[in-house]
């Protein structure tokens, strides 16, 4: 038997092909993917070829925010079965090591990541997973909703690092989707006021819509606003600098965007304040928080769609951020 896949074939080039369908193992499941949403990462190795040390070397099935449905299970799954709607948390890791056994299962150092080379990912119509990364969807839940579980899960993350608590003042460098998913989170859970900055208007008018104070990224900012917290988002070149010179004393910081290039920060001027920043590396335990924040409507993430397609044009899709500006979020559906 087999199944559509869009395998990248090289750089700029995607070959939707027949692959064998997989058969799961004893603690794996199938899932019939619907839906998967297109990350910055996804069109980095398509247009780059490499993220960091991370390098695309073969063909590769890219896609790691995903959902869908269960369509077979292996002999010792009990957590969910044939016919759950899920969601899908893409790291797998080897659940036995020192990071593994303390709870820090994202940084296992064997850690299998959907996408991430040389692992395929989920733009396929079916994919065997470890069944234990599977989170049951509500029915109020879509299959989109539940594959940007993925990218809210670094926005929690990113909180869960900055050591937010209620009533504090945030600022979200970044209005792309996990800076937007950032800020919603930080509302979410109790922030005073959330302000996102971005260079691009289309974005301020989303984050603006979605009910956030905003600011032009490359204006002066009001004088004497500070904040208890930054959530850098966009990896941007000075972002992070501009922003923790931002911060009152104890401010904290989430370095959630990562630059291309080393950091440089004035730290002479930053010590008197004694700030702290915090690295982001993808996330821990969060699906059952990010599933509640989003059935309860606590957290809204409809809106960041805006752009669906089929499997056949999964290269367009990968491309959307450079031919249409005015986008946030695509979302391929390979069973069209």
């Amino acid at each position: 038997m087999v199944q559509r896949a869009a395998v990248m074939t090289g750089l700029g080039s995607i070959d939707v092909r027949e692959v064998p369908e997989p058969v799961p193992g004893p603690r794996e499941a199938v899932v019939r993917i619907e839906a998967v949403g297109v990350c910055g990462s996804d069109a980095a190795y398509f247009t780059i070829g490499r993220i960091g040390d991370y390098v695309v070397d073969g063909p590769i099935i890219l896609g790691h925010e995903a959902s869908g449905q269960v369509a077979q299970v292996g002999s010792e799954v009990t957590n969910v079965k044939v016919g759950d709607r899920v969601a899908i948390e893409p790291g797998t890791p080897c659940r036995d090591c020192h990071e593994c056994m303390a709870g820090r299962y994202h940084l296992c150092p064997d850690l299998v990541f959907l996408a991430t080379p040389p692992y395929d990912g989920a733009l396929q119509e079916l994919m065997a997973i470890d069944a234990r990364n599977l989170f049951p969807l509500p029915d109020s839940m879509s299959y989109e909703e539940g594959a940007l579980l993925e990218p809210l899960s670094v926005g929690i993350w990113g909180c869960n690092r900055a050591r937010l608590a209620a009533g504090d003042d945030v600022l979200v460098t970044g209005a792309g989707p996990v800076g937007l998913l950032a800020a919603a989170t930080a509302r979410a859970l109790g922030a005073g006021g959330v302000t996102i900055t971005d260079v691009s208007d289309f974005r301020l008018g989303t984050a603006a819509a979605l009910g956030f104070q905003t600011e032009k990224a490359d204006a002066d900012p009001a004088p004497g606003e500070t904040f208890d917290v930054l959530l850098e988002c966009s990896g941007a070149p000075g972002a992070l600098s501009a922003g923790l010179m931002r911060l009152r004393p104890n401010g904290r910081a989430a370095m959630i965007g990562m630059p291309k290039q080393d950091v440089q920060l004035p730290l002479a001027r930053l010590n008197p304040a004694e700030l702290t920043i915090s690295l982001v590396n993808r996330y821990a335990h969060t699906w059952p928080i990010a599933i509640r924040l989003v059935a309860s409507g606590r957290v809204d993430v409809k809106p960041l769609v805006t752009h669906h397609f089929p499997l056949s044009q999964t290269a367009e899709a990968l491309t959307l951020a450079k031919t249409v500006p005015d986008s946030i979020k695509a979302v391929i559906h390979p069973q069209q």
